[in-house]
């Protein structure tokens, strides 16, 4: 409220315009009323995501409810002086929604600021939602305990406080929600998960909520989807049935020309900018080492179509001869060959690789369309022919100069994981998350973890 506020009756005042105070008070109240009808101050929003698009979107929300605030209160301002003076809330407010998202995944991974769960579903289907819910440490749930339904064992060792019927037994379904309900304030959990299950049906499901709700105790359903980013879901109702729709990746249309369009126009910005570096870092390959300066290989882009990728050369020249001598010494698991201490990089290739260096003259694949800023790890035609059908859903898109694998850990990925990434970023792909990943790869860069 401060950063639209001040900045608004400060520069009003410092012009010259009518009523700074006023205007600065129908800022700050703009943006309050903005955030507060989009639900941004809602318990289990505040920081939930470091996302900039719904800041900027509220923001550019908040012009237009102040310019007709200013109307209304007959406060005539310059339109150049309050969009300028509102500029500030929107940096102040990106910078809060990072320290804020960036604050709760730290006392996340200190076991602090979540909420606690009681699963209820068959055990098949309970052991995968744990299973899930293990692999990261960055959401807000700590299950507690389960309710299964029927005899099925389980692999957790999490408390078993009671069953439930197979068919729900009790009429009316009144022994579900009384029994869930026993286990809830056994294990003071304030949310209940139900997994998704044929004995799990919409009927009983219903009665659930009732017996819940009616307590204030929270339920959620699992839909059985797996990374689908929140945007692609639509819900819809048809005959009192509410349907979930899942919204294929853009393909086409306004946010694919963007793409394009950075794509293009950022690579040739880089290439200029960066001039001077390139020219440092050739003049440096070529004095400690034998060979060219740049490398280029073969490389598999998007519909497996094979590319010449260009890099700054980092081995000795005899490097692809001597890769079969070190397959047994290979760190990685799954298709990627990578060794961290790998005999063949020079000692000038091992500075640029820790600082990525070596990728810039990629910017040039960019430039002519074979890649893309953003997107999954261009890989060898040896590692394609080992892929098998999912891992092939990599190619569905072009390769990238950088992607969610740069800025997750890099080499220090297994194999699963980095699959797992980059078929994410292929389903939920957006502009906006293309923006996220190169602000992150300033910071992946500089740290160098995985790099090697």
């Amino acid at each position: 409220m401060l950063g639209a506020a001040v900045p608004v009756g400060v520069l009003c005042a410092a012009t010259r315009q009518p009523h700074p105070l006023l205007a600065a008070a129908l800022a700050g109240a703009s943006w309050l009323a903005v955030a507060a009808a989009k639900n941004r101050y809602v318990k289990g929003s505040v920081g939930d995501s470091g996302s900039v698009l719904p800041v900027f979107r509220d923001w550019l929300t908040t012009v237009g409810v102040f310019a007709v605030a200013c109307l209304a209160a007959r406060v005539e301002i310059s339109a150049e002086v309050w969009v300028l003076a509102l500029l500030p809330c929107l940096v102040v407010t990106v910078v809060r929604r990072k320290l804020m998202h960036r604050y709760l995944l730290a006392i996340r991974r200190q076991a602090q600021g979540l909420r606690r769960v009681l699963i209820v579903g068959e055990s098949g289907a309970v052991d995968v939602v744990l299973a899930e819910l293990a692999h990261r440490t960055d959401h807000e749930y700590i299950v507690v305990g389960s309710c299964l339904v029927g005899d099925g064992a389980t692999d957790s060792a999490l408390p078993l406080p009671a069953r439930l019927a197979v068919d729900g037994a009790a009429p009316e379904g009144a022994e579900d929600g009384e029994t869930v309900l026993r286990c809830a304030v056994e294990l003071d959990a304030d949310l209940v998960f139900v997994a998704p299950g044929r004995q799990m049906t919409a009927e009983r499901i219903r009665r659930l909520a009732w017996a819940l709700h009616d307590e204030g105790r929270d339920l959620a359903i699992l839909p059985g989807l797996i990374d689908v980013s929140q945007h692609r879901v639509r819900l819809a109702k048809a005959a009192g049935l509410t349907v979930m729709h899942i919204d294929p990746a853009a393909k086409r249309g306004f946010p694919v020309l963007l793409k394009h369009a950075t794509d293009r126009l950022g690579a040739l910005l880089l290439l200029v900018l960066l001039s001077p570096v390139f020219a440092v870092v050739a003049a440096a390959i070529r004095v400690s080492s034998a060979g060219p300066v740049f490398y280029c290989q073969i490389r598999v882009g998007r519909h497996q179509l094979p590319f010449r990728m260009w890099k700054f050369r980092t081995m000795v020249v005899t490097a692809d001869r001597m890769r079969a001598a070190l397959e047994a010494a290979n760190e990685h698991d799954g298709a990627m060959f990578k060794m961290r201490r790998d005999p063949r990089v020079t000692r000038v290739g091992r500075v640029l690789r820790r600082f990525s260096l070596d990728e810039l003259p990629q910017l040039y694949n960019v430039l002519v369309g074979h890649m893309s800023l953003v997107g999954p790890r261009p890989p060898l035609p040896e590692e394609v022919e080992r892929y098998d059908g999912t891992e092939l859903r990599r190619l569905a898109v072009k390769p990238g100069l950088t992607g969610l694998w740069q800025v997750s850990g890099r080499s220090d990925l297994s194999w699963d994981e980095t699959v797992a990434l980059d078929l994410s970023y292929v389903d939920n792909w957006s502009y906006a998350r293309d923006i996220d990943v190169l602000v992150r790869t300033l910071r992946a860069v500089v740290d160098g973890r995985g790099a090697y």
